[in-house]
């Protein structure tokens, strides 16, 4: 089972295609790139997002954005 998670892009290059959500029930924040996205994202979009274990870190996947 998978836990989903919702949070606030803090921050994303859509050059670079990576940024950073932070999540809303701690101060934590988790990489973002966008081989994770559903949805288009961009600097204060709301999202949910699952996080899975990646080569340097944990990475949100099924990034969506939400209302």
């Amino acid at each position: 089972m998978n836990t989903k998670y919702t949070g606030t892009v803090k921050f994303f290059n859509e050059t670079k295609g990576f940024g950073f959500i932070k999540h809303d029930d701690s101060s934590k924040e988790t990489f973002v790139h966008a081989n994770g996205l559903i949805d288009q994202i961009q600097a204060d979009d709301r999202v949910e997002f699952e996080i899975v274990e990646g080569r340097k870190g944990m990475n949100a996947v099924k990034v969506t954005r939400i209302d």
